[in-house]
């Protein structure tokens, strides 16, 4: 799970670097606008993706402390 987490985490970031210096949304682009089915369930996993990248973040933090 934390690999696929991962995965998405840094194609959200690679997409979110295309949007901030060439205002173009790879995802959007390769599937169909913004607002198509499959673009909206990319955005969704890479955001649940993000969370998960939060709990890895704080569990990993907890595992240093029992050390």
């Amino acid at each position: 799970m934390d690999v696929i987490a991962m995965i998405l985490m840094i194609i959200g970031a690679l997409n979110w670097g295309a949007i901030g210096i060439a205002q173009f949304d790879v995802v959007a682009a390769l599937f169909g606008g913004m607002s198509s089915i499959v673009s909206r369930i990319i955005y969704t996993l890479v955001g649940l993706a993000g969370i998960w990248g939060i709990y890895m973040l704080v569990r990993g933090d907890r595992k240093n402390k029992r050390e």
